[in-house]
């Protein structure tokens, strides 16, 4: 039952944690996170309470992930995460579908990068990816970075052509999250194919943000790394 799972998350609650959550999640006015409520449970904390109470309702889950407190949300999306991995095509549809329609509660890095390649990049592996493009030009930070982060379940697939194509959108987005997530998915390209990197640095790299371009290039040799931030490629 929703109360029970919200008891058990209560018991491991840390006022301590939740201050330095608080700080951490940026939710200061006008910080991305302005407004979350946290508790302070840690995240294997979190999983294991999600584990416990795998059999929660869908229905359950969706009103948990609507929740006020950060923590409840992120349990909501790991039992998500867990249905869609266990169910049947059904299913994954249905929790698909659930999830793109509750972006507006996904509302923090941690959540979207703990479920969107589980969920929206695992369900599109095989379908068309329009929405993704569509993610990508949205005015949600949110939303483009659940874009960005679907895409590492094709990456890891070593599919990489709709990655590329959304890092391009976003190389100018104005917002640090984005330009994180965008570096990080070009090292796990790199990781797997480093001329396909390469190539794409090689191409955009000069007007690339700084912290991108750092993400991207974090792996390479010393030399590489200083070539490329003093345009020197």
């Amino acid at each position: 039952m929703l109360s029970a799972l919200k008891s058990d998350l209560k018991k491991l609650a840390s006022p301590k944690r939740a201050e330095i959550s608080l700080r951490f999640f940026k939710t200061g006015e006008g910080q991305y996170g302005e407004g979350d409520v946290f508790i302070g449970v840690v995240v294997p904390d979190i999983r294991n309470v999600a584990k416990k109470h795998k059999d929660l309702s869908l229905a359950d889950a969706a009103k948990l992930l609507k929740s006020k407190i950060h923590e409840e949300r992120l349990t909501a999306l790991f039992i998500l995460v867990d249905k869609f991995q266990r169910g049947s095509d059904s299913d994954k549809e249905k929790i698909y579908k659930l999830y793109l329609q509750n972006t507006k509660y996904i509302n923090n890095w941690d959540l979207v990068d703990l479920s969107a390649p589980k969920i929206v990049g695992a369900y599109l592996s095989d379908k068309p990816r329009n929405i993704l493009y569509q993610l990508a030009h949205s005015k949600s930070l949110w939303e483009r970075r659940i874009a960005i982060l679907a895409t590492f379940d094709f990456i890891r697939q070593n599919d990489f052509i709709d990655g590329l194509k959304i890092a391009k959108i976003l190389l100018r987005d104005g917002h640090d999250l984005i330009h994180k997530a965008v570096g990080w998915q070009l090292r796990e390209i790199g990781k797997r194919r480093l001329a396909v990197e390469q190539n794409f640095l090689k191409q955009h790299y000069k007007i690339m943000p700084r912290t991108a371009l750092r993400y991207a290039i974090e792996k390479f040799p010393e030399a590489k790394r200083k070539a490329y931030l003093n345009n020197k490629i």
